[in-house]
């Protein structure tokens, strides 16, 4: 009987676990007050994941990118609220497509401030994305809190207008989709990608931070330090 019983018990829970709608939203730490969340966007029945970060100091959250579904954007709010007792109060896009910057409109409305770069901000109206309220000309450095982190632009790559985001004390690199994951096999989306130039923008990364202990690529795995190497390498694959 306790065998019938066992049996019942484990079909009940694979139709629990396989019967879930999929994952829409995780959140996960990385180090200390830094947080790597990752959205999903349904692409012909495939769930794919897009990286985002976001940082918490004394004088609230600031977001590095946005959900890419921007159904996300509440749930993550509430999630951040619950966890750490505080609220988002500036977020930083990386470049023009809808995976970095589909939600500035809620966050916007939630009175966030929004920045990007000139050139992120003409791009996006251009091709009709979301804008940020606040706009940078050049390499900037932003301290908020009891941290400070800058944004630089080492050229174009994946697209025109694409940076990246240094933690200098905690050596932590948000590369954004100009930095492909370890797990990535080729080099994805070029449709608007620069290919002449993407390996001396990451060169001139690699030059710029040459101790990085951490880097976050926009898409899939995250968890080694050697996305920069592994871009190069797929990007001579892909030239060859």
């Amino acid at each position: 009987m306790r065998y019938f019983v066992l049996i019942i018990i484990l079909l009940l829970s694979y139709n629990y676990i396989w019967g879930q709608s999929p994952q829409k939203l995780r959140i996960s730490q990385l180090k200390d007050n830094f947080y790597v969340y990752t959205t999903y966007k349904d692409l012909g029945g495939y769930m794919f994941p897009s990286n985002s970060m976001y940082l918490v100091t004394k004088e609230g959250v600031v977001m590095f990118d946005t959900p890419w579904d921007t159904s996300q954007c509440q749930p993550l709010f509430d999630s951040i609220s619950a966890r750490h007792q505080s609220k988002v109060v500036m977020a930083i896009v990386t470049h023009y497509h809808d995976d970095r910057t589909a939600g500035l409109e809620f966050l916007r409305n939630a009175g966030v401030m929004t920045y990007s770069s000139k050139l992120t901000y003409e791009l996006c109206t251009e091709f009709n994305e979301a804008r940020a309220e606040y706009i940078f000309t050049k390499d900037t450095s932003f301290s908020i809190g009891e941290y400070g982190f800058e944004t630089f632009y080492p050229g174009e790559g994946h697209t025109r207008d694409n940076l990246v985001i240094w933690f200098g004390k905690q050596k932590i690199l948000y590369g954004g989709c100009l930095v492909k994951s370890t797990e990535n096999k080729s080099i994805g989306n070029i449709k608007d990608a620069n290919m002449s130039e993407w390996d001396v923008s990451i060169r001139n990364i690699i030059k710029k931070y040459p101790k990085t202990k951490y880097v976050i690529p926009g898409h899939f795995d995250w968890k080694s330090n050697q996305s920069l190497n592994h871009t190069l390498n797929l990007l001579k694959q892909h030239k060859n």
